[in-house]
């Protein structure tokens, strides 16, 4: 079968690769970091400034946008691209997350939810994951799946792989848009065989690209590598790999080492909203004191409009006062300096210099 996604290689470090990742309606380049706009927004952010940023992939949310303001909404204005006056690429997650952070109840057939506007109930099945997104009309749409949180009892995560097993067969047969791209996701806890055996199976169905799920959920980056590691070795190489939800920058570089390809997270536009920025030093807390009377840049490397015209001083003021376009520029400077960190690791990888890259970023931030 041909895929709408085939991601081309152009240079490798390692297990690392950098390369590009054909779809239907454009390319992006890998390892990327993508954006998180819950609910067809970054907070604080609009379209015009993910294309500023240099952003390739936008991630929105299928549990909020089918709540509000509905898939059908969305579907007359041609997708959440258009909806949004986005002209890159998106991608739709299934609603597998709100498993995780909802705790809705879940039964072999799909998941029942009560809105978190009105406390009105919604059911989600495979099918109806799939059709929603096909009417959310996003570039890639993530198959519905059972995320755990950890620590978890081994039965409770060998559940959540025979589930997300079985959800990915009927997501599969349900899918009717050739021009929309439909990725799998392995689950499997930090236990290295589960994770290789639901890898395996996600695999034998033929997904166009392959998310790697329920990592970053309560367990430690010790034992969150090692079950990475044991799925991405299930993985073909010809398909883009998505570590789903992980954002800080030591995971970042070590995922990317292992062969990962693409992320999301909200931790960026989260730490800025409340007053921390991510520099080539590590964490800056604005409203510490000591900003007070600075003139410096958040980031003296940094090139981003923020860091060109703004200083800490006026930056911590802002917060000080509640003046929310705090939040917005940090927001800004946040995705600018994690998108720039992925623009360096492809560098990296094409010079096969990674390695004293990650061991910059560890240096700093581990």
């Amino acid at each position: 079968m041909t895929s709408p996604v085939t991601l081309e290689v152009v240079a490798v470090d390692g297990a690392a690769r950098a390369g590009v990742a054909h779809t239907a309606a454009g390319a992006y380049r890998t390892p990327c970091f993508m954006p998180v706009g819950t609910r067809a927004a970054v907070k604080y952010l609009d379209a015009s400034d993910y294309e500023a940023l240099g952003a390739e992939i936008v991630l929105a949310n299928t549990y909020h946008l089918m709540l509000r303001p509905g898939a059908d909404v969305v579907a007359a204005f041609g997708g959440v691209g258009p909806f949004a006056g986005w002209r890159g690429l998106t991608l739709t997650d299934s609603g597998g997350f709100q498993v995780f952070s909802l705790t809705p109840d879940v039964d072999d057939d799909g998941v029942t939810f009560r809105s978190v506007y009105d406390g009105s109930r919604h059911r989600l099945t495979p099918e109806s994951a799939v059709a929603a997104q096909e009417q959310l009309g996003a570039t890639i749409q993530m198959a519905l799946d059972v995320c755990p949180g950890l620590p978890a009892p081994p039965e409770v995560i060998t559940a959540a792989v025979e589930r997300t097993a079985a959800w990915a067969k009927r997501a599969r047969a349900a899918h009717r848009r050739p021009d929309q791209a439909l990725f799998g996701i392995v689950q499997g806890g930090v236990d290295e065989v589960l994770r290789r055996d639901s890898a395996g199976r996600t695999v034998e169905l033929d997904f166009d690209g392959y998310g790697i799920g329920g990592l970053s959920v309560g367990e430690t980056r010790a034992e969150m590598l090692p079950a990475l590691a044991a799925a991405l070795d299930e993985l073909p190489a010809d398909r883009p790999r998505y570590l789903m939800g992980v954002g800080d920058p030591v995971s970042l570089v070590e995922a990317v080492t292992l062969g990962v390809d693409q992320f999301d997270c909200v931790l960026p536009t989260r730490l800025g909203r409340h007053g921390t920025a991510l520099t080539a030093t590590g964490k800056v807390h604005l409203r510490n004191a000591r900003h007070g009377r600075s003139d410096e840049p958040l980031d003296a490397a940094c090139a981003c409009s923020v860091c060109r015209r703004h200083s800490r001083g006026y930056l911590r003021h802002l917060f000080l006062v509640n003046e929310p376009s705090a939040s917005r520029l940090l927001t800004l400077h946040n995705l600018a300096w994690t998108l720039g960190l992925m623009e360096q690791m492809r560098a990296a990888i094409a010079a096969g210099a990674l390695a004293g890259l990650r061991a910059e970023v560890l240096a700093t931030w581990a």
